[in-house]
């Protein structure tokens, strides 16, 4: 199961500011909640919504939750007269918390957030007419459809969603159900839409998912991840770039390992679901690898692209972590090389087995987390070190902005949507500067 996060993809434009009439969409948590979001969104504008507020959220820890109460109350005192539909995950599987705020018209669950004729149904008889929670039972769900969206708004790159939902069953985890079973979409669906968003003009599109690397076994010809991104390349010439979302090392299969050694459209920056960095740690979370498997994945694929840039879901404070255990977590990041982090200070959710086992004090997980996120900079400025002098394809994402195949931030002259061959001539504020080579591509 991957950790959702919202850390590693940072926005490529300013927010909008705030509606005060017509479709306001709210995205917390995952980068498939952002590509759910716009097809929300469309779905509420193209039925006639006119003053509606959807908030998106995230059911990932108990604090993801709460931010979730927290940003419903405040969009009722921004939009006194809207209309406030709640969906998401933390909707899904806590219906009746969300209920529960007067603030809220509806409760909505994850399965039809998305499909066109739910937002026609609200319009025709009102968001407020019936029942005001229609969640469905989320494990009863086969199929994800391939939504065809054109691009997404204000963003430089597209999301496409090819699978939904989780078969395992970490046990910090309550995504699977907020999610359901994995499922995935046709590959013929997936290509059509990228070859429409490449048509459009965007130059990087990211394969996003629950769980990524589980993708095909319920479709015809048991197809892997790594079959369905060489289909991408081989029928979508014109696309510049590819880019995975988090993946599971240990799914990691065969023919996307080919792809990673010799299909430079595939970028070279994976991010990982990895979580912990001690045996017991992952075994205690029901994680399907050990420790050396992720040393040895990281070496593997380093071998076949030695630019490659890695980044981690870590988790801290586990409870029953000790400081040798958690010592192994926080050495992980050198012996894998990560570079872009993502840590979790871990955080009891109810209804997981984790929540039942002796937890750390919140103290202690804090502390904890605060020494991950400092060695995760440490190992970012190394990364940003390194790069100076070297020529990077770098896709702008706002002007002033952009990102290289590593997904290293960038500061050059741009505009969004221009990939442009820069050199790095220095680091600064967390960022590379670039100095572009060429007119922009």
């Amino acid at each position: 199961m991957t950790v959702p996060t919202t850390a590693i993809e940072a926005p490529e434009s300013d927010p909008p500011a705030r509606p005060t009439a017509g479709v306001d969409v709210v995205t917390l948590g995952c980068r498939l909640n952002t590509l759910e979001s716009e097809m929300i969104r469309r779905g509420a504008e193209a039925a006639g919504h006119s003053d509606l507020v959807v908030v998106n959220t995230c059911a990932v820890t108990s604090e993801a939750v709460r931010q979730a109460r927290q940003t419903v109350r405040r969009l009722r005192r921004e939009r006194p007269g809207a209309k406030i539909v709640v969906t998401g995950c933390a909707a899904q599987t806590e219906p009746e918390t969300f209920a529960g705020l007067d603030a809220v018209d509806l409760v909505l669950g994850n399965d039809a957030k998305t499909e066109p004729e739910t937002w026609r149904d609200l319009a025709r008889f009102g968001v407020d007419a019936g029942e005001r929670v229609r969640v469905n039972d989320i494990m009863s769900v086969r199929e994800t459809a391939g939504h065809l969206v054109d691009g997404l708004e204000g963003r430089a790159r597209a999301f496409v969603q090819v699978q939904n939902g989780c078969d395992h069953r970490c046990t910090f985890c309550i995504i699977p159900y907020g999610r359901g079973n994995s499922r995935s979409v046709p590959m013929g669906a997936i290509v059509d839409q990228v070859r429409r968003l490449t048509d459009n003009g965007y130059r990087e599109v990211v394969l996003t998912g629950v769980d990524l690397t589980s993708y095909g076994p319920d479709l015809p010809g048991t197809p892997k991840l790594g079959d369905l991104v060489q289909r991408i390349l081989k029928l979508v010439p014109d696309l510049p770039r590819l880019r995975l979302s988090s993946i599971d090392s240990i799914e990691v299969d065969p023919a996307l390992m080919e792809a990673i050694a010799g299909e430079p459209r595939l970028l070279g920056h994976f991010h990982l679901s990895l979580q912990a960095g001690d045996d017991m740690i992952l075994k205690r979370m029901k994680r399907r690898h050990l420790r050396d498997d992720a040393i040895r994945f990281c070496a593997d694929v380093r071998a076949l692209r030695p630019d490659v840039v890695f980044g981690a879901d870590l988790i801290s404070g586990f409870p029953t972590e000790t400081d040798a255990m958690f010592d192994n977590t926080l050495a992980l990041v050198a012996d894998c090389g990560l570079t872009h982090l993502h840590v979790f200070p871990f955080s009891p959710r109810p209804g997981t087995p984790a929540a039942r086992m002796p937890q750390l004090s919140r103290q202690l997980v804090k502390d904890r987390a605060a020494r991950l996120r400092a060695e995760g900079e440490r190992a970012f400025a190394a990364h940003l070190a390194t790069e100076i002098g070297r020529v990077r394809q770098v896709l702008v994402e706002r002007d002033g902005l952009g990102r290289t195949e590593g997904f290293t931030p960038v500061s050059l002259p741009g505009r969004a949507g221009d990939l442009i061959a820069a050199r790095m001539v220095a680091a600064r504020d967390g960022a590379l500067v670039g100095e572009p080579m060429a007119e922009a591509a």
